[in-house]
């Protein structure tokens, strides 16, 4: 059986699981988008406690790819991914980035269902859901299976020996997210009291 190098192993290890939780927290998300008025807040705070798991899978796979591009033999060894996937990763990030900032932006301003923010914040939304349902598609199987290793995993071998680490990067990833969602909750007051169907002008 082939030795898997640590570094290697650990950086998909921590990739996999946080994306795991990703998935999960993004279902709830998806929830709340079939019924946004009714859920707006759970939607507005599922929304920015998001950022903390984003920046850390942003991270650990530009990590990965700048390791593969700079040549590192493990790396190299381990491949990249296929060349579908490696084609709409930038488009995951670039849209990912865009639906968060355009969404943590609208909590500076007036509700306005017709305003071009909220506008761009739907438009970034529907790039993003179709590169993401690739992306998941491509990685959902083998994400599952080496986020199972990992948490079935006790000491020892390769990758878990920083086991303990991946989960404290996890936990604060989470804490970085719950801590802005709390400190922005206050600023979408505007947003969650609004009764757009009832406001001046007829918003629909």
């Amino acid at each position: 059986m082939p030795v898997v190098d640590a570094g290697v192993e650990g950086n998909s290890r921590l990739t996999a699981a946080n994306g795991m939780v990703l998935l999960v927290m993004l279902a709830v998300e998806g929830v709340t988008v079939l019924s946004v008025r009714q859920m707006l807040t759970l939607h507005i705070f599922l929304g920015v406690m998001l950022i903390g798991p984003v920046l850390l899978k942003t991270a650990s796979t530009a990590f990965r790819f700048g390791r593969y591009y700079r040549g590192a033999a493990a790396y190299r060894e381990k491949g990249p991914p296929h060349p579908v996937l490696r084609a709409i990763g930038p488009l995951v990030v670039l849209s990912s980035f865009a639906l968060l900032a355009t969404g943590i932006a609208l909590l500076a301003v007036s509700p306005d269902e017709n305003s071009a923010l909220l506008t761009a914040h739907q438009a970034s939304f529907a790039v993003w859901f179709v590169v993401l349902s690739v992306h998941v598609l491509g990685h959902l199987v083998e994400a599952a299976q080496v986020s199972w290793r990992e948490v079935r995993t006790a000491t020892g071998g390769g990758g878990a020996r920083r086991r303990r680490l991946r989960f404290v990067a996890l936990a604060l990833s989470l804490g970085v997210g719950v801590g802005a969602a709390a400190a922005l909750l206050p600023a979408a007051a505007p947003w969650t009291s609004a009764n757009f169907d009832n406001r001046e002008g007829g918003h629909r």
